[in-house]
Formats: C-alpha cells, structure tokens, sequence
C-alpha cells in the first residue's frame, strides 16, 4: 500500500492543483503498482504538507510570501 507525502511552500498550490494532484498521482499508481486494477485505488495514500515559506530554503535563497505570491500568480 502506497504512503505519497508531497511537501510544498504554502501558498503555491491552490484547491484546484491540489484536486487535480490527487487524481493524476492515483492513476499513476493504479497504473503502475496496481498494475491497472481500479481497485487499487483504495490502498492508496497521499498526503499533501505545506509549509510557510520561511521553512524552506534553496541553496542561498529564501523564499519570501511576495515571492510565493508572484510564482503562484504567474505560474
């Protein structure tokens, strides 16, 4: 039974993006671990975790919520 934990910056993913993770992740694994049996389905787990931006940090860089605002805005 698949467990798919998705971190992400809060404020990058609105309900829509999430919605539409879900469905794509678990056609993926009905897929592939499911072996294409849509019940399947039913043993998968996913989970999606946002942080505040000050939490993340790549390299040098910070991200800030004007940053997360302009992604999410011009994504």
């Amino acid at each position: 039974m698949p467990f798919i934990n998705i971190q992400t910056i809060e404020g990058l993913l609105d309900e829509n993006s999430k919605a539409e993770l879900f469905k794509r992740i678990t056609e993926l694994f009905i897929e592939i671990e499911g072996k294409g049996n849509p019940s399947f389905q039913e043993h998968i787990w996913i989970r999606i975790d946002e942080y505040p931006p000050e939490q993340w940090q790549l390299g040098r860089m910070r991200p800030t919520k004007e940053m997360i605002d302009f992604i999410s805005k011009n994504a």
